[in-house]
């Protein structure tokens, strides 16, 4: 790999005009117009106005290569491995393994097997991996109204003491935690969970825009894949989601799979949001990400997938088997997004959204994406660190040693 690079003509999300990047050490160190860098052990790449960014991030992420995060345990926990070497390929630098409605013995089995391997990433750094950066519970505290694919038989009723139940040992572990406020009759459950660290994620409800307001008064920040397991909005009952697209501290996971959301309904979503400031990608894939199209069990159902889609038998959408990126595509090709704006939605507003720094500058340049489009108007990614490919590719630029 190399270490010391200097880019030239980048186009960097948040940056006006063309940059150079300063890559020393095999670490950004700056980014501005002109860069001093010394010529001696240094390489040089015009990008030729291409975009370069961090990696994704993906908040939402049921399974991948096979295996559901809620059917973590002792026994499969070394697929992590392969799922994390898999994401990284995949554009990802890192992800929350999301634990969908179960019982609480295997919610804390997934969560003790996610807390373990976190430790070993710490612990080793893999450079060609994505990281693993807490869990995300969707559920088990959701409306049985809204549950959709998630099985009523294992979902509980909002209290404190229930929250700590199902947390047990592992509140350091679980980074957010999607409920549906309406069903505290308390109003101790938000603050609790904030108090312990864990984001607040509205989903899988049927609460009232005041109700939400109240939500997000208590410290909630994110909603969970807006529109879909919520009321749609209406003009006379904005609802949940209306409730957070005006609030300017709220940001809303959108699924830009062309199913879970129509583009037309993406696209008012994004303009009434202003696009990153309230917005991030997320994939909501399946276990049968990275696998091909078929039928696949599901606890102890199954799903159909098919082109990148996941239903169950009677029809109920589960989520998709499309990774992260394809989202940022789909923006490009539907016109709704400029690129700049669509890369920031997976790269940029889910970091916000949990809290994590945005900025370049001190990344190893494994974690820097280039973005290029085509004359076709194709969006296309590679990992920068791919050098194979600075050679292969003539239309991506020539490294100059």
């Amino acid at each position: 790999m190399i270490e010391n690079l200097t880019l030239s003509n980048a186009q960097v999300p948040g940056y006006e005009g063309l940059q150079q990047i300063l890559i020393q050490q095999g670490r950004v160190v700056a980014i501005a117009p002109t860069v001093p860098s010394n010529s001696e052990n240094m390489s040089f790449l015009d990008v030729e106005g291409d975009w370069i960014s961090l990696g994704g991030i993906d908040l939402q992420i049921n399974g991948t290569l096979g295996l559901a995060f809620p059917d973590l345990d002792a026994n499969n926990s070394t697929k992590l491995k392969d799922i994390c070497e898999y994401l990284w390929a995949n554009g990802i630098d890192g992800f929350l393994p999301t634990i969908v409605t179960t019982s609480i013995e295997k919610i804390q089995s997934s969560l003790s097997s996610i807390n373990l391997y976190q430790k070993m990433q710490k612990l080793t750094v893999p450079p060609f991996q994505a990281e693993i950066l807490g869990g995300h519970l969707e559920g088990p505290f959701l409306n049985p109204d809204k549950r959709g694919a998630h099985p009523q038989e294992h979902l509980l009723p909002l209290t404190i003491e229930t929250v700590k139940q199902v947390l047990g040992n592992y509140a350091n572990t679980v980074k957010v935690m999607t409920l549906a406020p309406e069903l505290d009759k308390t109003g101790g459950v938000i603050p609790y969970l904030r108090s312990l660290g864990i984001t607040v994620s509205l989903g899988h409800s049927l609460a009232t825009a005041e109700q939400a307001q109240t939500a997000f008064n208590q410290g909630a920040s994110m909603v969970t894949h807006a529109f879909n397991a919520m009321p749609p909005l209406h003009h006379r009952e904005p609802g949940l989601l209306g409730a957070a697209i005006t609030h300017a501290n709220v940001y809303c996971g959108l699924i830009a799979d062309g199913q879970h959301v129509a583009p037309i309904m993406a696209d008012i979503l994004l303009r009434a949001s202003h696009y990153a400031q309230g917005i991030f990608l997320v994939s909501d894939a399946l276990a049968p990400l990275g696998l091909p199209d078929g039928i696949y069990p599901w606890d102890t159902r199954q799903i159909e997938v098919r082109n990148g889609t996941a239903r169950l038998p009677d029809g109920t959408l589960s989520g998709t088997t499309l990774s992260l990126l394809v989202g940022v595509q789909n923006l490009v090709k539907w016109g709704i997004c400029r690129m700049e704006q669509a890369i920031a939605l997976a790269t940029i507003a889910p970091r916000r959204a949990i809290g994590l720094s945005t900025q370049l500058e001190g990344n190893p340049i494994t974690h820097l994406l280039r973005w290029h489009q085509s004359s076709g108007k194709e969006l296309t990614w590679q990992r920068l660190a791919d050098l194979a490919n600075f050679r292969a590719n003539r239309h991506l630029g020539v490294v100059i040693n």
